[in-house]
């Protein structure tokens, strides 16, 4: 079995052409949503103006001004030290995941409360449940190891109205279990997606930082700054993505009837071909892999099923029959 290799928008344009994100930030309209940017907003050439991203503080202002702006989101936060992701790119994997339903669907998106997402790892930030929501209308049941992270989570689900029961904040027991402990037997979800620890070592997290900071032209001796932040979990495990990508595939198999299509970020080349022969041997049916371009950076997610094309049928015909909107 070889994976399919889906052809990218983003491969020509940058990011989805959905992505609300395209183009440059307009901080005006931004500090006019979120006042609170407006202190981190100062001019830089040809008469634009932008943030410092190597400033935690200026990144989280900016993330509350474009969550408040275009996804209604009121009341957003992080603890210091937690994960604060860039959201264009976060928006991006979420219009491929729309895409790659659609595929099945006559090239419509399913859209609506009937269909459920699982986010393995929804991080304190529940920043996939809010843009997934948002603009397709999806439930999400987000699922995370650390208690700190699942409370702020559900502080924000809980602080704006439009995330009312719709988004499902679960603790996972099991530091080394993703879908155990936390997916019931008789739960279904049409997607599954995961942004999973890329580095293998606190040491390892610590040197990609240094690059970052080294990138964005604040490296000048300076200790660097996590600037999206994150903690121990969410940026290292040990034996790295692969062995945690290892792990999902082998619990996915215990879940063959339970989703329709199992998803992952990949961020290493080199972590494909395991991936794909640990699926190949617990006999996924199909195997997809689609990239996405961020400007200069490109990155892919990998998604497979376990369901035959029989079943994959039956799957649409009970849970994708409302009308939906085409995807364009």
């Amino acid at each position: 079995m070889l994976p399919a290799s889906a052809p990218s928008p983003a491969d020509k344009d940058g990011l989805h052409p959905r992505n609300r994100h395209r183009g440059r930030y307009d901080f005006a309209q931004l500090v006019a949503a979120s006042p609170a940017l407006a202190p981190f907003v100062t001019p830089v050439a040809h008469g634009e103006a932008s943030v410092d991203f190597a400033d935690p503080a200026a990144v989280k202002a900016l993330n509350q001004a474009l969550l408040r702006q275009f996804y209604g989101i009121d009341h957003w936060d992080v603890p210091a030290g937690y994960l604060t992701p860039p959201i264009p790119g976060r928006a991006d994997y979420l219009h491929y995941l729309a895409d790659l339903l659609a595929v099945d669907n006559a090239g419509a998106v399913p859209r609506g409360k009937g269909i459920r997402v699982l986010d393995v790892g929804v991080g304190a930030n529940c920043i996939y449940p809010i843009i997934g929501h948002h603009e397709y209308g999806w439930r999400f049941v987000g699922t995370e190891v650390d208690p700190l992270a699942v409370r702020v989570a559900r502080q924000i689900v809980a602080a704006n109205r439009a995330l009312s029961g719709v988004v499902d904040i679960r603790l996972q027991p099991h530091a080394t279990d993703i879908f155990s402990g936390v997916v019931k037997p008789s739960e279904h979800f049409d997607l599954t997606l995961c942004n999973p620890p890329f580095h293998a070592s606190a040491a390892e997290a610590e040197a990609a930082s240094q690059r970052k900071t080294r990138n964005l032209g604040t490296g000048r001796g300076a200790a660097p700054a996590l600037n999206f932040g994150g903690q121990a979990h969410e940026l290292w495990t040990p034996g790295g993505e692969a062995t945690f990508l290892w792990r999902m595939a082998e619990e996915s198999a215990h879940l063959r009837p339970n989703c329709y299509w199992f998803t992952t970020l990949v961020s290493k080349k080199d972590t494909l071909p395991g991936l794909y022969k640990s699926l190949q041997k617990l006999g996924a049916t199909d195997v997809r892999t689609v990239s996405m371009a961020q400007g200069h950076k490109v990155s892919r997610f990998v998604a497979w099923t376990f369901l035959s094309t029989e079943e994959r049928q039956q799957w649409r015909q009970k849970r994708w029959a409302a009308p939906a909107a085409p995807a364009v």
